[in-house]
């Protein structure tokens, strides 16, 4: 396996440490990103925590990923919310939240039933659901076993087998061994709490100001949260379950950064389902800080479709 397939790797599960290069950045638990004068009302359930914006209009749900907060959407919720009524879901562990259950195995389930929970039990009908990396494959899965809870799906840089990225016949089994040796070294990392200000480098973003706020926001993520998650992340295949999914529209949005590749790949891993691949150009994985205008436009588009 080349280096650029190995942090194409951790870059696609969202998680911005290279896990892989010996390092990472965590802060202390409590810390709060982007924190307002008067905080919106949060509601907590054992896996996840959720916000609103806006009053009136069709739901949207917005999913972060791995290690990353709900401010990962701050550039598109505050216009998202002045048409539709917005649902910001943040996994605990990440943010500087608790870790809550997110400790333990079940991450990745425990997440979609809350949510499946929550939209029962505030009466949200079909939900337009946007996820972005492992949040895209909380989408799928959504999608995929809690029909009656999902409207449209859209997923932003996710496969729906991420281990694919080591080699396009990967199973489950296979990429066991290596997504328990990633468990494990996040776990022994130890907590750093300096914010990061230089460019810390790697394939998150392709702007030094993308990279550092990236690093920021795992830094506030809780190592136990980030194991688990990323362990089931990597080994979770949802591939058999696409055909399942009748949301209308099923859009994917991919990075093009690896190049060619990176089209081979998409294709590759949503072969045979129902989803629609959309390439946004000059990006990495933080597509929606690289291509803010074309993310936005990608997104309009999907909400909007008949």
């Amino acid at each position: 396996m080349t280096p650029a397939t190995k942090a194409r790797l951790i870059a696609a599960v969202g998680f911005p440490l290279l896990l892989l290069h010996g390092h990472a950045l965590h802060a202390a638990p409590n810390a709060t990103e982007g924190a307002a004068t008067t905080a919106p009302a949060v509601e907590r359930m054992p896996h996840i925590s959720v916000t609103t914006m806006g009053e009136t209009g069709s739901p949207v749900i917005l999913i972060p990923g791995l290690a990353s907060p709900r401010a990962v959407w701050d550039g598109i919720a505050p216009d998202l919310a002045k048409m539709h009524r917005v649902y910001l879901v943040q996994v605990n562990g990440f943010g500087g939240d608790a870790v809550g259950e997110n400790a333990k195995p079940g991450v990745l389930e425990g997440v979609a039933a809350d949510l499946d929970g929550y939209i029962r039990k505030h009466n949200i009908k079909d939900p337009a659901i946007i996820g972005h990396s492992i949040g895209g494959l909380l989408a799928m899965m959504m999608g995929a076993r809690y029909p009656g809870s999902t409207g449209r799906v859209i997923v932003v840089d996710a496969l729906p087998f991420f281990s694919l990225l080591f080699d396009p016949g990967m199973t489950v089994e296979a990429a066991r061994s290596f997504a328990e040796q990633a468990r494990a070294r996040t776990l022994a990392t130890p907590l750093q709490t300096a914010t990061v200000t230089t460019d810390p480098g790697g394939i998150w973003s392709i702007t030094p100001e993308g990279r550092i706020k990236v690093a920021n926001w795992g830094n506030k993520a809780a190592p136990a949260a980030t194991a688990q998650a990323l362990y089931e992340a990597m080994t979770t295949d949802v591939r058999p379950e696409l055909a399942k999914i009748t949301a209308k529209p099923f859009t994917v949005l991919y990075a093009t950064g690896a190049g060619p590749r990176a089209k081979t790949i998409w294709e590759s891993g949503y072969a045979g389902s129902p989803a629609k691949l959309v390439p946004i150009a000059n990006s990495w994985h933080f597509i929606m800080l690289d291509q803010p205008k074309a993310f936005h436009a990608a997104v309009h588009d999907f909400l909007h479709e008949q």
